[in-house]
């Protein structure tokens, strides 16, 4: 849960634009984009894959530093 509290003279705008960017630090917004739209199921699988690919990169580089 995203939550921005407004610090002093600050205005709506810079609220907001400050409030967009935890959103999208968060990956909500691109987690709505998906949840929109249907998505087949070999899509579905295949974006699994590929995390799942990405994450063991992540891991073996990591250990190798």
């Amino acid at each position: 849960m995203v939550k921005v509290k407004a610090r002093s003279s600050e205005s709506v705008d810079q609220l907001l634009r400050r409030f967009k960017k935890a959103c999208e630090k968060e990956g909500l917004t691109r987690a709505l984009k998906r949840v929109s739209f249907y998505e087949k199921p070999s899509i579905t699988r295949n974006r699994k894959k590929r995390q799942a690919q990405k994450r063991k990169m992540q891991a073996t580089m990591l250990a190798k530093s």
